[in-house]
Formats: C-alpha cells, sequence, structure tokens
C-alpha cells in the first residue's frame, strides 16, 4: 500500500502557506473560521485549472468522486456548486492576486540566471493586453463600446519578463479602457527595458520611464514630426537604414517629451518591412534596438498559451470579481507550474507538464517519478518489523 502524498497535495506544497493564510487576514476581515477556506476555494479552482473542467458542476462532480482522496488533498469540506459559486462572488480577488505575486517573485529568483537575450545584461519587460470575449447578457457590466450594445469583453494587460518568459504585472479590465492608461500604475525599474508597441505612444508618461532610470523602446506613429539633431553611420546590410538623435518640433509633444530621443529605421528581412522606433537609450547597437522590440512576440505567444492551456476564456462566475478570482488564480497556476520544472531541473514543457499532471493529480506516487522516466524507491515500502507467517 502507497502511503505516499497525492500528485495534486506535492504540488500544493511549493506554495507556503504562512504566506497565503497572512494574506488571507490582510483581505478578510473576519476572525471566524469559514465552512469552506480560502484555501479550499483555492485547491478547487486550481484543480479546475490542472484538469480542464467546463464548469462548476463540472468540477463538483469530479472532485465528488474522488471520496477520501480530496482530505488528504487538503479539501475537508463538502465541495457543491453554489458554495464555489458564493466563495468566488464574494470572496476578495485581491487575495489570489497577491498569491500570484508572491509566486512570482519566487519563480523570478529561481530563473535570475535565465536569458533570452543574452546579449542585453538587463530586465526586459513587454507590456501588451489581449481582450477576452464574453458574453452580453451573462456579463452586462463588461460591454466592450460603448455604442455596440450587442457585445462584451474584458482586458487582460500584463507586463512580461522577457528574459525568463514570466508575468509580473497584470490587471484586467473592461474592454474599451485605453491600454496606455496601464503605464500609470507600472514601478518602473531602474535600468530596465520597456517594450512597447505603438499603441503606448504617450509622450509624457514616456518621459516617466526616463525619469525613473529606465529605458524604452516603442514603435514611432506615422507622421511623426521632428528635427534631426544628428545622424550616425548605418549599418545596411544588416538591416539598418537609420540612426538619428531627434528632437520634437510640435508644441504638444514637445512640453511633454522636451528631451532628445534615438530613431531608428529598420528593414526586416524576414517580413520584408521597415519599422521605425524611437528610443532613450543612445548606447546600444541599432541592430540590438531592433532585437529588443523584436522580443514583443514573447508576450503574444504568452496569450495565445494562456488561452490555449488554461481556463481564462470559459468562466464559472459572471461577476467582476468572479472573472478576476479565476484569471489570478490561473496565473498562480502557471507560474507554480514554472516553479515545479525549475526546481525539479525538468526539460519537459509546461504544456507537457500540465498534460501529464490532468492525469495523475490524485495518484500517490513522487511527483518527480510521475514527470519523468525515474524510477524512486517508496519510503513506506519497507521491511515491517514483525516475522512472516510462512518463515517460522
Amino acid at each position: 500500500m502507497n502511503l505516499g502524498k497525492t500528485v495534486f497535495s506535492q504540488l500544493m506544497e511549493y506554495i507556503d502557506h504562512n504566506d497565503f493564510h497572512r494574506i488571507v487576514r490582510a483581505h478578510l476581515h473576519t476572525r471566524r473560521r469559514l465552512p469552506f477556506s480560502c484555501w479550499e476555494q483555492y485547491l478547487c479552482m486550481a484543480f479546475a485549472q490542472l484538469t480542464y473542467r467546463e464548469s462548476l458542476r463540472d468540477i463538483e462532480s469530479c472532485l465528488r468522486s474522488l471520496g477520501p482522496k480530496l482530505y488528504h488533498a487538503g479539501i475537508r469540506s463538502s465541495v457543491s456548486r453554489s458554495t464555489l459559486a458564493h466563495a468566488n462572488e464574494h470572496r476578495p480577488w485581491q487575495i489570489y492576486r497577491d498569491l500570484a505575486l508572491k509566486l512570482i517573485a519566487h519563480a523570478r529568483v529561481l530563473y535570475a540566471e535565465d536569458r533570452f537575450l543574452a546579449e542585453i545584461d538587463a530586465a526586459v519587460y513587454a507590456l501588451d493586453a489581449t481582450v477576452i470575449d464574453l458574453c452580453l447578457k451573462l456579463f452586462p457590466w463588461a460591454k466592450a463600446q460603448q455604442h455596440l450594445a450587442t457585445t462584451a469583453a474584458v482586458k487582460l494587460h500584463t507586463l512580461l519578463d522577457v528574459q525568463r518568459n514570466l508575468p509580473v504585472f497584470a490587471r484586467v479590465t473592461v474592454a474599451n479602457l485605453n491600454e496606455v492608461r496601464m503605464l500609470d500604475e507600472i514601478s518602473f525599474e531602474p535600468g530596465a527595458f520597456y517594450v512597447v508597441d505603438r499603441g503606448y505612444t504617450s509622450f509624457h508618461r514616456l518621459k516617466n520611464i526616463d525619469a525613473a532610470g529606465a529605458f524604452f523602446v516603442i514603435r514611432a506613429k506615422r507622421g511623426l514630426r521632428f528635427q534631426r539633431i544628428v545622424s550616425h553611420p548605418v549599418d545596411k546590410p544588416n538591416g539598418v537604414l537609420v540612426d538619428q538623435v531627434i528632437r520634437f518640433v510640435v508644441r504638444r509633444s514637445l512640453e511633454e517629451y522636451p528631451d532628445q530621443l534615438r530613431r531608428i529605421k529598420f528593414f526586416d528581412a524576414k517580413t520584408q518591412r521597415v519599422f521605425v522606433f524611437l528610443t532613450n537609450d543612445f548606447l546600444l547597437e541599432a541592430a540590438a534596438i531592433a532585437e529588443l522590440y523584436h522580443s514583443r512576440w514573447r508576450i503574444e505567444l504568452f496569450f495565445k498559451w494562456m488561452k490555449q492551456h488554461l481556463r481564462i476564456k470559459a468562466f464559472y462566475g459572471t461577476s467582476f470579481n468572479a472573472v478576476n478570482t479565476q484569471i489570478w488564480i490561473a496565473l498562480s497556476v502557471f507560474v507554480l507550474v514554472a516553479i515545479l520544472k525549475k526546481k525539479l531541473h525538468l526539460d519537459l514543457s509546461l504544456y507537457t507538464i500540465l498534460q501529464i499532471l490532468s492525469l495523475t493529480l490524485f495518484e500517490k506516487e513522487p511527483i518527480y517519478q510521475v514527470l519523468t522516466d525515474t524510477k524512486i524507491a517508496n519510503p513506506h515500502d519497507c521491511d515491517p518489523n514483525q516475522l512472516t507467517l510462512f518463515n517460522l
């Protein structure tokens, strides 16, 4: 008989329970014991993410079928869809945001030596947003546009650490919120690079990045009016067509960003397109600036991966609180699997790990053995200290 812990319990041990309970106490101003705790809510929702459950009824049926295994996984209460729906509706979603941010901080330490851009010895962040479509009848608060009465959606704004492929900032907002306003909510890290598309053009906000001692790379809008101060030699065989120092000439732009900027025109041979970038970094090679902007594709891949492999397109609740709760728990599960991958030194992709976990969550095997071909001796399968009946 295997007396070990389930794979699900082993995975949840990567969460510091003391940190979790401190977060809960900070947001739930009550001392009475809840019949269905926040930890049990998190476990149920994490189970739904890891096993691709479609609805609350689906979650309830699958968890109840596990019987006594639930107790050993940490779910002591009877799971019902009404209880889980009420918790998602009324428990502060900030609990799971803070948990996800704790896990992200831990993961960034583990992945500190990883470098996607080996030639850039600095943190690189890409900021973007993705739209998640909803049903207007079920989510009336999420009307996509004021003049369109038939569509609903939310936006997931994310700041991705490009070097480590980890999200470090996220916000869920209504779809008609201008993306550029997210630049007001980010604390900029001195010496880091922030890569954004031209939809984030706001010169006084870009000036805030510069004032914080950080650098930005943004694709310039068409029709930009400027005065050329100096032109640097270019490397046309490598795609660099123009490398200039400029200053704005339009009064409003000049008031918002009075300093000089660097303007780079780059020809991408792969796409046969010409891009124009603006940056406040004057030291890096022009081709390196173009490579920094090209690294934005990682956040697009991140959004695609999240939508394909985590439950953030179909929601278990219809309120703003329930949607936020589900998205933040999904992000925490993503980071938790990334921590598991690094801690166990696995060569598997996150997708493969998720697929294996979805089938083995309640197996009582060492999690490393489940995810690899390594055979680990069970410490509980030792000789009992008693006589064998037929060896007297």
